[in-house]
């Protein structure tokens, strides 16, 4: 079963994170099945056709009306020895239960199954009491079934050891497997501390590494939407401030510009009686759509990134009011949407978003930080 994300949906202005995968449904008329997406939210909300929760999935699972495989495809045969298969074990119903509670987990921010296993399997090698070894039995066996192999990140040794670990001494390992003795159990006890040594030391080089990663999550994404004005702007334009064709004059390379939009549309034009033209346009559509008409110059997508950084630079270190503004938006991440701006430099829902307006307003406004620094 394999997930995939992100997706989300929206409640009372709050954003619930989702991941989705497929699954089969029976048809009602036909009976047959077909493969449809499940989508599972981080507050348990399930999604396949109509709204469920985990325990509804059980009930349709139990009742066949869902499926987590083919039904028509025959099983796989089982394996002639438990301990030398090298592949996870198969999807079932129970096992996709576990794997959908986790994925809520996931979504929700918390620990999910296999970090529950990880700490267990840390708190027995720091205290090897039997105790301990039963609780590490209890969190490897919350782990679903098919993702167990996985659970140690080791695709050499998968999760042997930890099976070899959860074995009694004096007996086989998954019952045809070699014989657990002490001496095997302190080998797995001195591979985990290994393990986990490098895991620490790896901790504390990319705490070095990363050490000006910010330290507490920042603000949530801010869109800026393009939006027409066809009585004028409005007395307190606030966000839409930030978009290009706001009416905020900018000196740049030796002009005037009406806005960001009138320069760069005027600078892009290879003739320079074209760029007069865009320069002097009554709107900031207007000079668009001007400058979408003429010949650009032949560096321009080569410079364009450079013209656009000026342009910015410019408008906000002109225009106190406008630089507020986007100090405002802190450390949020600017999503810069429209409709008429290409791919390049707006925010679209695919891969072809480049978000380069987004991108150049953030860099504008960690300047704008910067220059308030006091001098030494």
């Amino acid at each position: 079963m394999t997930w995939r994300g992100p997706t989300y949906r929206m409640v009372g202005g709050e954003r619930i994170d989702g991941a989705w995968c497929h699954i089969w449904r029976r048809d009602r008329m036909g009976g047959g099945y077909y493969v449809d997406d499940l989508v599972v939210f981080a507050d348990g909300r399930i999604t396949c056709g109509e709204h469920t929760d985990l325990a509804g999935l059980a009930e349709k699972l139990a009742a066949g009306r869902w499926a987590v495989t083919d039904p028509g495809t025959p099983p796989l045969p089982a394996p002639p020895s438990k301990w030398e298969a090298r592949y996870s074990e198969p999807l079932t119903p129970e096992g996709f239960l576990l794997d959908v509670a986790d994925r809520i987990e996931a979504l929700s921010g918390r620990p999910t199954a296999g970090q529950r296993c990880r700490d267990a399997i840390e708190r027995y090698e720091q205290q090897p009491t039997e105790p301990n070894r039963e609780l590490l039995r209890a969190a490897y066996l919350a782990v679903p079934a098919h993702l167990r192999v996985y659970v140690l990140g080791d695709m050499d040794r998968q999760d042997r050891p930890l099976r070899i670990l959860l074995t009694d001494i004096g007996e086989a390992v998954d019952g045809d497997g070699p014989v657990v003795t002490a001496e095997m159990r302190q080998g797995i006890l001195d591979y985990f501390a290994r393990t986990y040594k490098a895991a620490q030391d790896q901790r504390e080089r990319q705490a070095v590494q990363y050490a000006d990663d910010p330290a507490e999550r920042g603000r949530p994404a801010l869109v800026s939407r393009q939006t027409v004005y066809p009585g004028g702007w409005p007395d307190e334009p606030g966000l839409f401030m930030l978009r290009n064709d706001y009416p905020a004059s900018v000196e740049f390379a030796g002009d005037t510009y009406a806005s960001v939009q009138h320069g760069y549309w005027a600078l892009s034009a290879a003739d320079a009686s074209d760029g007069s033209r865009i320069r002097d346009a009554a709107s900031g559509r207007e000079a668009h759509e001007l400058g979408g008409r003429a010949a650009r110059r032949s560096d321009w997508p080569d410079i364009r990134l450079a013209v656009m950084a000026g342009l910015l630079r410019a408008k906000f270190t002109q225009h106190p009011g406008p630089a507020q503004v986007l100090l405002a938006t802190g450390d949020a991440t600017i999503s810069y949407t429209g409709f008429e701006d290409s791919p390049f430099w707006r925010d679209v829902p695919d891969d072809r978003g480049r978000n380069w307006m987004g991108r150049l307003l953030e860099l504008t406004r960690s300047e704008l930080l910067a220059q308030r620094l006091p001098r030494t």
